[in-house]
């Protein structure tokens, strides 16, 4: 079939997508999505782990211009302001504030009810399995896929203890074994290291040059535990943040050895770290441009004709 200019048509590809965990890197999916859609990949099914289960969720709700225009536009005064600190908690934040902000933004809908199945992926740690969420509310499904340990308060669901999905699974593929699409893309946010792209400035330990967040954090556990010092505390979280891209990096590649998408988009693990929010703009076009780099040489339908 030839259209008006005297090029084939192209029928859509009906496609799974699957997005993984790593923090603020998540933004990327959004880059990700975007190019698809400018090339006629139809996404009839998401699977998705901590912010792969947010920006995925919210794209099937339809809302992914209002989410896209409101994080861009949030300064890191705006992300201090979302994060509801506590203590005596299994976390730092107990991350109602942020979940509130975003059903307040977008709306709420049962999984059940959006146009694209839909599958957020926690972890149950005390069991040693992964709890895939595919009914009920959608953004009670993203609060347990998001909680980062240490972080976010773990969520409650029938009584067991949810955290993160990328714990067990950061690419979480097998979800969409039961769909009937013709492509599988998977988007990775553990890739290796890619000094062609932004890498993090190193750690400060300085408190005149902590960035907004890390101080007024640092602040607020000084003021109740005078014996933790700020830069000890940035450290700890420097280490920790570390650990967990490492471990997640293991088990995404392990993950994906035995169950290989059709198509896989690897996003550098050094590309930003997991709470630079504030950079959103920069990471959305990162993944755009990925998506286009390694779509092209992975799928040999992008160049039909």
């Amino acid at each position: 079939m030839q259209d008006g200019a005297g090029t084939e048509a192209r029928t859509p590809t009906s496609t799974s997508l699957v997005l993984g965990g790593g923090g603020a890197r998540g933004l990327a999916h959004i880059g990700v999505i975007r190019w698809l859609e400018e090339h006629d990949y139809r996404i009839d099914s998401i699977s998705g782990c901590s912010m792969g289960a947010l920006v995925g969720g919210i794209y099937a709700m339809g809302k992914l211009d209002e989410f896209t225009h409101w994080v861009t536009a949030i300064s890191t005064m705006d992300i201090f302001r979302l994060m509801d600190i506590t203590l005596g908690s299994a976390g730092l934040v107990k991350g109602d504030r942020i979940i509130e902000t975003l059903r307040q933004l977008t709306g709420e809908k049962r999984i059940e009810e959006l146009p694209i199945t839909f599958t957020a992926v926690a972890s149950d740690i005390v069991n040693e399995k992964e709890v895939w969420l595919s009914k009920g509310p959608l953004f009670d499904a993203i609060r347990a896929s998001i909680a980062i340990p240490l972080f976010f308060k773990p969520a409650m669901r029938n009584g067991v203890q949810l955290l993160d999905g990328a714990i067990l699974n950061p690419v979480p593929i097998a979800p969409t074994f039961r769909d009937h699409t013709e492509l599988t893309i998977a988007v990775n946010l553990s890739g290796k290291v890619d000094t062609a792209w932004p890498k993090p400035a190193p750690p400060r330990l300085d408190e005149e040059e902590d960035s907004f967040f890390t101080r007024k954090i640092n602040q607020f556990i000084d003021s109740l535990r005078p014996t933790v010092r700020s830069g000890d505390l940035v450290g700890m979280y420097d280490v920790a943040g570390q650990a967990i891209d490492t471990m997640e990096g293991a088990i995404a590649r392990h993950k994906l050895a035995v169950y290989p998408p059709d198509v896989l988009i690897e996003i550098p693990r050094n590309l930003c770290t997991v709470l630079e929010f504030d950079r959103a703009q920069e990471l959305i076009e990162a993944g755009y441009e990925l998506a286009g780099i390694q779509m092209t040489h992975q799928d040999p339908k992008h160049n039909r004709t």
